[in-house]
């Protein structure tokens, strides 16, 4: 028999499960929360101790998600299913932190690389209809459980204060990354002073779309669900979409070592493109579709800064699991965003073409 942690499965029995744990282990390859599997003899759960420090304000976060997956539900969608207390509570606090407990859902697979345009268009439908089901939702009733999270101009100031500080001694060993973000700074405003001014409409968005947030049906391969809604706020669809460019348009995962691996693809761009686009067509204004290829770059360049600022303040973000790891990642942003950045009018003619082909 599996000997299973007393804290965990003290923290477990605070749940409303069905059935006793005989199995509760490590689970997924997450950046923020610990995640484990539960498993009874009934059914499989997923078990997270939420990072407050990312995320301090619990009650909003978990109110939220709780919102957003009703409304879900209420238009017979598949999503995140929260298992309550057994005070019938969304979440509890335990061994000094935040827990939660999702039902695992069962028959999916989902992937940190895209293994083909295929599921890449599948994807790009997926996050489509999520925005598109939210159209309606209320947006005023969220809480921003992390403030500035896509405000790109924000994050250049947040690396700009770690470049200064320094605190690790590392700024001298990464002088090519820095000057790569310096170096773009006029651009990074393009979004955000669209949302200000008006010309980019406000959205409900995931604002964290990786190819690996998607549920897929292990036997159909069709998207059944939209996982971890820790940053689900108001925001652009530009955000959703250039965060999933970012991510799945590459030939590489985040941390490859070997640039030479790492390129943007033009016929994933496509796919995602046809799937995101085609969906939303209907609702995506003259200045979104003109903005569709500098979402993608602005995305690329604020995860790249973002890493690269961890990295100099000493990796108190994301989890790192070597001294470099922060910097390798920075490096496959900056790949690229050049590339991108090579391609743009190829980007632009793939999405006016998409656009057309609904007029």
């Amino acid at each position: 028999m599996t000997t299973i942690d007393p804290t965990l499965a003290a923290v477990a029995d605070r749940f409303a499960l069905d059935g006793a744990p005989r199995s509760i282990a490590p689970y997924g390859d997450g950046h923020i929360n610990t995640t484990y599997l539960i498993e009874t003899d009934s059914r499989r759960y997923i078990l997270q101790r939420m990072n407050t420090s990312v995320f301090p304000d619990t009650a909003g976060l978990m109110c939220n998600i709780g919102l957003v997956t009703g409304a879900l539900k209420a238009q017979g969608r598949e999503t995140l299913d929260i298992v309550p207390t057994t005070d019938g509570a969304s979440w509890c606090e335990a061994d000094g932190g935040a827990w939660r407990v999702y039902a695992f859902i069962e028959g999916t697979v989902s992937y940190n690389l895209v293994p083909g345009p295929d599921v890449f268009r599948e994807a790009g439908a997926a996050f489509g209809e999520f925005q598109e089901f939210l159209s309606d939702f209320d947006a005023s009733q969220l809480t921003e459980p992390i403030a500035h999270f896509h405000d790109t101009p924000h994050r250049f100031a947040d690396f700009q204060a770690a470049l200064a500080a320094d605190v690790k001694g590392r700024a001298a060993s990464c002088g090519r990354e820095i000057e790569a973000y310096l170096s773009r700074a006029d651009r990074y405003a393009a979004i955000t002073d669209g949302l200000a001014d008006g010309t980019v409409p406000l959205r409900v968005t995931h604002n964290d779309t990786k190819l690996n947030n998607i549920l897929m049906d292990a036997t159909t391969g069709k998207a059944r669900a939209i996982i971890d809604l820790d940053t689900v706020m108001p925001g652009s669809m530009l955000y959703d979409f250039g965060d999933s460019i970012r991510f799945g348009a590459s030939t590489a995962l985040e941390d490859e070592k070997d640039l030479d691996k790492v390129h943007f693809s033009l016929d994933l761009f496509r796919a995602y493109t046809e799937g995101f686009v085609g969906r939303l067509r209907g609702s995506v204004t003259p200045r979104e579709a003109e903005l569709l290829p500098t979402g993608a770059i602005m995305m690329t360049l604020e995860c790249g800064m973002r890493f690269l600022a961890d990295y100099l303040a000493g990796d108190t973000y994301f989890a790192t699991k070597y001294p470099e790891h922060n910097l390798v990642r920075t490096r496959t942003q900056i790949r690229l965003a050049e590339e991108m950045e090579a391609n743009i009018d190829r980007m632009h003619a793939i999405v006016d073409h998409v656009m057309e082909a609904g007029a």
